[in-house]
């Protein structure tokens, strides 16, 4: 059974017996499995190299990949990695410690991309998109270091819509994070196994379990920044319609090319009309209308 300590990986022990939790757990668990289905994460005999902020998003998806391959159905070797950022304040021993109990296999970096970011990005500007950068540059590097064949990320459902409405807001295009993706010299997969889990549910998950979440201050210290203002939006939206939120993402799912507007996804151009036949329009004009009542 999933409640016997003996059955279960250490990341599991000391889950609350409530049923409301046993209930998000399983949903977690059926999303995260729907995602790797999906979109055919899974390569038989691959290594995964599992990265980590220490955020709610990052140990919920660690303790959901390890269930999944627990239940045999993930067949990966899972490798956990944590780039350490040089970021002021950052508590350095707190996902050593964490990995070493779980009995994860891991591996901590240290890459001062911090001091970069600082001194790169104007006064006044947001970090997010030089952080990204080098923060992805040397996760490549390091999954090519351990033979990984895919780094995977824990962005979530509302991630994917914030940033489909940042692209569509700022960017002028309709574009989000898709759940895989292969990266620019096409050696690495990256997935993104949360697609389909709420933000909502990562919040719940990691704190029943007591993981030892560690906040992203570079960020999390700027105001103002256009993500948040989307995620602003949408909270509101979510709570004058409550479930909106899963409404726009399954949309994200269930595009049709012929009723947007760009000609490179459909043939506008080729598009043509069936020709009519006189007998067409004779059948037409024989028919029985039917008489109002």
């Amino acid at each position: 059974m999933l409640d016997d300590l003996d059955d279960i990986h250490p990341l599991f022990h000391g889950a609350p017996s409530t049923t409301e939790f046993k209930k998000l757990r399983k949903r977690i668990i059926r999303n995260v499995r729907e995602a790797v289905e999906q979109y055919g994460m899974v390569e038989r005999g691959a290594k995964w190299l599992v990265c980590l902020s220490g955020g709610k998003d990052s140990y919920t998806m660690l303790a959901a990949l390890y269930e999944l391959k627990w239940r045999g159905m993930l067949p990966v070797e899972l490798v956990a990695c944590n780039l350490d950022q040089g970021q002021p304040g950052f508590p350095a021993t707190v996902l050593p410690e964490f990995l070493e109990k779980m009995q994860v296999p891991h591996r901590i970096e240290y890459q001062d991309t911090y001091s970069i970011v600082m001194d790169k990005v104007p006064q006044g500007r947001t970090y997010c998109a030089l952080c990204s950068r080098l923060r992805r540059g040397n996760l490549y590097r390091i999954a090519r270091e351990e033979g990984c064949t895919a780094i995977v990320l824990g962005h979530h459902r509302d991630d994917i819509l914030e940033t489909f409405f940042m692209n569509l807001f700022h960017g002028g295009r309709l574009a989000t994070m898709p759940p895989k993706l292969v990266n620019e010299e096409g050696d690495l997969f990256v997935y993104r196994p949360l697609a389909h889990v709420a933000e909502e549910d990562c919040e719940k998950f990691a704190r029943a379990m007591n993981y030892p979440i560690i906040p992203c201050d570079l960020c999390g210290s700027q105001d103002g920044l256009q993500r948040q203002q989307v995620k602003q939006i949408l909270d509101d939206w979510e709570k004058n319609s409550p479930g909106r939120r899963q409404v726009m993402f399954k949309a994200l799912t269930n595009i049709r090319p012929s009723h947007m507007m760009d000609p490179k996804l459909f043939d506008f151009l080729g598009l043509t009309r069936t020709e009519r036949t006189a007998s067409d329009s004779n059948d037409e004009n024989s028919m029985e209308i039917p008489r109002l009542r």
